[in-house]
Order: structure tokens, then sequence, then C-alpha cells
């Protein structure tokens, strides 16, 4: 096996830093900023100014990479509120849809989904998994006691996490499938099993304080005929996603596109837009009219 890294004290990153071209004007700082974010996460934000062999472009600076580092963070809380907005009202429009149309407990039949994708088999033991780690919780606790372990869908939705939700409507029959994506504004099937996939990965990023800036996502959203394939996977598409899922559509410009207009003029001398697939126009793509 190869050897791994060796261990590096606080000097020894900040050495290892400024061999590579980076300017640090206070060590102290920047020692105090690496002791609470781990190198590695922090050592991501140099790839903009990573050069072929290794070193950085000349000008890096350490207080720019940081504040790269903090507008990163801060557009991620933004970006996390906005998506669980999305979550609750799927949760809401898929289980009481569903349910309507299949009955409280029809979720546990498996003709009630496509046979092509769906596994019921694995579907079953993950709800089986989620009210067994879930026990404790009081609405869990009074359906094993009082209704014998029987969960309506629009209970058991709750305990779902976003990609089993997301799966969840992938597995649906076309018809339920569209009255959903007419519910919320994607209009079709295809649309909304591509929009929630996105929503699903910028959620975990964003629970797991991952990185949007500079980073090709993995998903790439339907629909949007005037992205060109290289713009797919941007944080801006994405956030087109959201827009139109978006379930308050009068307090969208308050809650989501001022709080980023606002961190992009606090953060302008760290940060380019085109690394998060901003386009100079983007608050007009954006704003809800």
């Amino acid at each position: 096996m190869p050897d791994v890294k060796p261990f590096l004290s606080l000097e020894a990153q900040i050495e290892k830093i400024c061999s590579r071209g980076c300017t640090i004007n206070d060590k102290n700082q920047a020692m105090a900023v690496l002791s609470r974010i781990n190198y590695y996460r922090f050592s991501a934000y140099f790839l903009p100014f990573k050069q072929a062999d290794g070193s950085y472009k000349i000008g890096t600076a350490f207080a720019k990479v940081y504040g790269m580092y903090e507008f990163d963070r801060r557009i991620r809380g933004v970006v996390f509120q906005a998506v669980a907005r999305i979550e609750v009202l799927m949760r809401s429009r898929i289980a009481y849809l569903y349910a309507e149309n299949y009955g409280p407990l029809g979720y546990l039949d498996a003709q009630n989904y496509s046979s092509k994708w769906h596994n019921h088999a694995k579907f079953l033991e993950q709800i089986k998994n989620e009210i067994r780690q879930n026990r404790k919780v009081l609405f869990v606790k009074h359906h094993i006691k009082k209704y014998d372990n029987q969960f309506p869908l629009w209970v058991i939705v709750e305990l779902f996490t976003f990609g089993m939700l997301s799966k969840f409507y992938a597995d649906l029959q076309t018809p339920i499938k569209k009255k959903i994506a007419r519910s919320v504004g994607a209009y079709t099937p295809e649309k909304l099993s591509s929009w929630l996939r996105c929503c699903t990965e910028l959620r975990n990023i964003c629970a797991h304080h991952g990185r949007l800036y500079f980073r090709r996502l993995s998903s790439a959203p339907a629909g949007f005929t005037d992205i060109s394939a290289k713009d797919q996977h941007t944080l801006f598409t994405m956030l087109r996603v959201i827009k139109n899922l978006y379930p308050e559509r009068k307090s969208w410009n308050t809650e989501v596109v001022e709080r980023i207009d606002a961190l992009i003029t606090d953060y302008q001398d760290c940060i380019q837009l085109r690394h998060i697939g901003f386009p100079a126009d983007w608050k007009k793509q954006l704003e809800q009219i």
C-alpha cells in the first residue's frame, strides 16, 4: 500500500501554503483559521489559483481564499434554506395527491408503482429502517402503539430523506406523476424527476457543509433549452431550478435573490461570478417578476 501523507502541524501547513506561492500577511490569523477549518477542506478553495505544477498563480492571497470560503459558507446557508422549503412542499404535494389516488396505505402495494424501476422489497426495507431508527420520536411511537405499526403516507413521508422522496416520485406511475408535477409548476414528470435529483444533491452538499464554489455539480436539470452543456452543472443553473419550485413566489426575491446579491457585494473582491456559473445579468434572470 502507498504511504499516506504525513501529519502537518499548523506551522507546517502555513509553510506549505506559502511555498506554493500564497501570500500571507498575518500568519497568526491564518493559523487561527486553519485551527478551526480542516486544512484538507480549506485547501479546496485554492483550486481556482492552482497551476499545473502545483504552485499558485501570482497574486494568490490567503485573505482572498478565506473570503471565498466565507462566501461559500454563507451562500450555502441561503441555498439550504431554499431547498428545505421545497422539500416540505414536495412532502405535502406527493403525500396528498398520492393518498387521494391510492388511499393512506397505497404506498405499500407494489402494483401502485412503475414496474420498470421500482424495487418494492428494498423500498419497504428502507421504511422499516426509518421507523426503527426513529422509534423514540413521538409521532412514530404513537403510530406503533395505537395503529399497530401502520403509517399513512402523509405520516411516513415525514421520515423520508429527500433522496427517498425523489426516488419515490420517480418510481410512480405516469398519471399520478403528471398530476404532482403540474401541482408544483414543473409541468412534466421528466422535469420534476430531474429537478428533484438536483435539489437532493444540493441538499446533501449543504447539509454536510460541502463546497458549492468552483464546483461542477453532478446533476443536470431538464427543461432549460437556453443553457449550454458546460453550464448545466453550475450553481446558477441549480438556482433556476429552485426558483421554479420555490413555494412562495412573492417572497423569493427577498428571501433568496436579495440575500445572494448582498453576499456578492460583500465578497466582490474575493470571488468571481463565473466560478459559480453566474452570468452578468444573473439577478435579472433569477428575480421573480
